[in-house]
């Protein structure tokens, strides 16, 4: 069942309640529609000064007045659900079939595709110059390809070597980057 469905059961639900209430409570409590007379508003008055009490209303008038604060909020919260689910549809519930999946073949994931998608943009850029040169690369050259600083290349090798994804060998002045053989295996590296 909706949501909607349920707020408007309890609006009308509150309100047939409330009139119902209503109409049993002046056909059952009658009004004194005469005019009092002199000794009836004497005794009012006097309350009960000579002894006697003089009751003028019935007892079971409080537990109607109970109930009708009680229908009250009902009413009330019944009338503030429709007005919330009205003004704001995005989130009414809807029923939906089930619908039956079809479980899809997996493609084959390699871990250099696996790793792609943990990393940041700098470090594909790192990542795809190495690819582009049959995974081995020095790191002057990486730097310029990726257009990074000096710092952030050195940075994001050394992150890498720390992953064993690169190994590292010093040549002169620079760094040959190459990448693991884990990484490499079941990737067509392109010439």
């Amino acid at each position: 069942m909706q949501k909607t469905s349920f707020f408007w059961i309890l609006a009308v639900t509150a309100i047939v309640s409330l009139i119902t209430l209503f109409l049993i409570m002046v056909y059952s409590f009658p009004s004194s529609s005469t005019q009092p007379d002199w000794m009836t508003d004497m005794w009012s008055h006097m309350g009960g000064m000579m002894g006697g009490n003089m009751q003028t209303s019935n007892p079971y008038l409080g537990y109607f007045g109970l109930l009708f604060v009680a229908l009250i909020g009902v009413l009330v919260v019944g009338i503030g659900g429709l007005v919330y689910f009205l003004l704001f549809p995005e989130l009414k519930s809807t029923t939906t079939q089930k619908q039956k999946r079809i479980p899809q073949p997996l493609e084959k994931s390699t871990a250099l595709d696996s790793i792609r998608k943990t990393l940041t943009v700098d470090e594909r850029k790192i990542l795809e110059v190495l690819q582009n040169h049959n995974g081995i690369y020095l790191q002057k050259y990486i730097r310029k390809e990726a257009g990074l600083s000096r710092l952030k290349t050195h940075r994001i090798i050394t992150r890498f070597a720390k992953r064993d994804m690169v190994t590292i060998k010093k040549v002169g002045n620079t760094n040959e980057v190459k990448l693991s053989d884990w990484l490499t295996k079941g990737n067509p590296v392109s010439n």
